[in-house]
């Protein structure tokens, strides 16, 4: 019997200069793409990623391309060199693109040219300042929804990362006194984001509304393995299914621990986080601790995965 492997993808908050760096070095197919990311988005993009400067890698318009582009690089070096296919197919928030081109639903120079518009869209939304994001740890998914509506203002949950921790979004002020009564109301940790803008809420609709839009005349083909929406955790295996579910999740909730609980009842036990970072692999061990998880982001990983596939066989 096959085994039945998930790739999952990560989103903004993974990057970091250099990600990415040793497969840029040892894999020509790799460079290659970094180039042609060069092209489609018309600056070096690959100088970004490798030298900085931090500031303007952390800029949403170029975290999104950058990150989709590691993923990218990661995944087919990781099948040159282990021919390891998935079944299924997750990312958080940005991630979702990545896991559209894994499957074959976007092609890589649509879905760069997409999350870099995506990013601009997002940044553009909401004045600087005005919005902002926090983390929410030690309380329960329903006591921050609780808290979120004790709040006078725009505040509600954006992401519903793992069973004790919740990210909420809104309006500067709201989001701060929602950080104030968790507090009170026993949080182990709130930590605001260093984001520049309210994700996944009403206040992106419009950005919601531009990308769909950008993406009117854009090819879209049916997935080659399902991929599971970050908006209601359902599974996208038309063309259709594919750009409502990136359309809808800029203004909704990025629900992760459903969608990790949707792995297990499509039988799937074992995944793999391609791109940069951990925080994909650090949230499944809050989530499902029986869940076989390991991060692919840099050229050693692909190597000692690859020793221990061969070990298996």
């Amino acid at each position: 019997m096959t085994r039945k492997i998930a790739f999952l993808f990560p989103g903004q908050g993974s990057q970091f200069i250099g990600m990415g760096k040793s497969l840029m070095d040892e894999f020509p197919e790799a460079r290659k793409r970094v180039q042609e990311a060069c092209d489609s988005l018309g600056f070096d993009i690959g100088k970004l990623i490798v030298d900085g400067p931090e500031e303007e890698l952390k800029a949403t318009y170029n975290t999104q391309p950058a990150i989709l582009l590691v993923s990218v690089i990661a995944l087919e070096a990781l099948q040159e060199r282990t021919g390891v296919e998935g079944a299924i197919t997750a990312g958080h928030s940005l991630g979702e693109f990545s896991a559209c081109h894994a499957a074959g639903a976007l092609s890589f120079q649509d879905a760069i040219r997409l999350v870099r518009k995506r990013g601009e869209l997002m940044q553009s939304a909401v004045p600087l300042g005005v919005g902002a994001m926090a983390a929410i740890i030690g309380l329960s998914a329903s006591e921050v929804e609780a808290l979120c509506r004790e709040v006078d203002g725009e505040v509600a949950p954006a992401n519903f990362n793992s069973p004790e921790q919740t990210v909420i979004a809104g309006k500067t002020e709201a989001v701060e006194k929602a950080a104030t009564l968790a507090k009170e109301k026993g949080a182990k940790k709130v930590a605001h984001l260093p984001v520049s803008a309210p994700f996944h809420t009403s206040m992106m609709k419009p950005a919601r509304e531009g990308l769909a839009q950008f993406m009117e005349n854009m090819t879209i083909n049916d997935p080659r393995f399902p991929i599971i929406r970050n908006v209601d955790a359902g599974l996208s295996t038309t063309a259709d299914q594919v750009r409502q579910g990136l359309i809808e999740q800029v203004t909704g909730c990025v629900k992760w621990v459903d969608s990790m609980a949707r792995l297990a009842q499509e039988g799937v036990a074992e995944g793999l986080e391609i791109g940069p970072g951990k925080v994909l692999t650090g949230l499944m061990k809050r989530i499902d601790r029986s869940f076989k998880i390991r991060a692919i982001g840099e050229a050693p990983d692909i190597q000692s995965y690859k020793e221990e596939s061969d070990g298996q066989a």
